[in-house]
């Protein structure tokens, strides 16, 4: 098989592009490098079966693939809120490029949404048949409204093109190559305890989170490419384990053996409360189940960190 990875450059696309590099497929990865980086997909360039473009795919684009894994988008509120415009442009515009692409080679094309599909929910697990509470005004919107859009055109491109589709909702996903700045908690509070700054919690540290370690979160997506055509989705891929801000804050400091103090700050605008996935149906239709427990990815994640930081001592 011949993939389309956009936001093949990314944290989530370039781990993608090992995975099926590793499975023999060949693999075209695109991206406009606004969050990704050529440093995540370096040690793919020169084999036969990878290929790198530049592009940005609010702009059309015309290649030849077997299958489309739709990636592309800035996914944490430091990066999107920056450019909320072309975030949403990216949601929007770019899912209407690469369903065309699709529906003129008549190829699967998978969408990466976002549990920020549900907004700030008003019940926990959040199932896919949830509908979600989403201020479509507010400052999270052009990322929240965009991926809700963009699921919209999936799902008419099914029903008007029998377009075959894949629709996934990712929670919480972290590990080796986030970008140290993307505001999220994860890398936030190991660079923080790495460096023995103060670690910063929005609110009261009580609200709560799901974390996914990227390599489970990989193995979701690739087997919902491969699952049969009946299976479109949406699917929640996530860890339903759930731990309080709070207690991640102090589990990162343990495990760094930081010095750091946790402070306490102003929760952002329509900041959601509590993330939790229901993952029934992954498990059912693609037997997925997450393997890598909270502690054992944030060591990963921590020795990954620990070689940047070094490098600015």
């Amino acid at each position: 098989m011949r993939y389309l990875v956009t936001g093949g450059a990314g944290f989530l696309g370039s781990h993608l592009c090992d995975s099926l590099i590793k499975n023999g497929h060949e693999v075209l990865a695109v991206d406009n490098l606004y969050t990704g980086s050529k440093k995540n997909i370096s040690h793919l360039f020169g084999l036969e079966n990878f290929e790198f473009l530049r592009h940005d795919i609010t702009l059309p684009l015309f290649v030849e693939v077997d299958a489309i894994f739709n990636l592309a988008c800035p996914a944490s509120p430091v990066h999107y809120q920056r450019h909320p415009v072309q975030t949403i442009k990216t949601s929007v515009i770019g899912a209407v490029n690469m369903l065309g692409l699709a529906k003129r080679l008549n190829i699967p094309i998978l969408q990466a949404s976002t549990s920020e599909v549900y907004g700030d929910p008003k019940i926990s697990p959040q199932t896919e048949e949830y509908w979600g509470n989403v201020n479509p005004v507010g400052i999270r919107a052009c990322y929240d409204e965009g991926k809700r859009a963009a699921e919209s055109l999936f799902f008419d491109y099914s029903r008007q093109y029998k377009l075959p589709i894949k629709v996934v909702r990712i929670f919480n996903t972290y590990g080796p190559r986030m970008h140290k700045q993307d505001g999220r908690v994860v890398s936030n509070f190991i660079v923080q305890a790495l460096r023995n700054d103060d670690i910063t919690i929005y609110g009261d540290g009580s609200q709560t989170r799901s974390f996914c370690f990227v390599s489970d979160l990989i193995r979701g997506l690739i087997s919902m490419m491969e699952s049969n055509k009946e299976t479109q989705g949406p699917i929640n891929l996530g860890n339903p384990m759930e731990f309080t801000i709070k207690q991640l804050a102090e589990k990162v400091i343990e495990l760094t053996e930081s010095k750091s103090r946790i402070v306490f700050k102003a929760l952002p605008s329509d900041d959601p409360k509590q993330r939790r996935p229901d993952i029934s149906k992954a498990q059912t239709f693609l037997n997925w189940n997450p393997s890598i427990q909270l502690e054992e990815g944030l060591r990963k994640t921590i020795a990954y960190f620990e070689e940047i930081v070094r490098t600015e001592i």
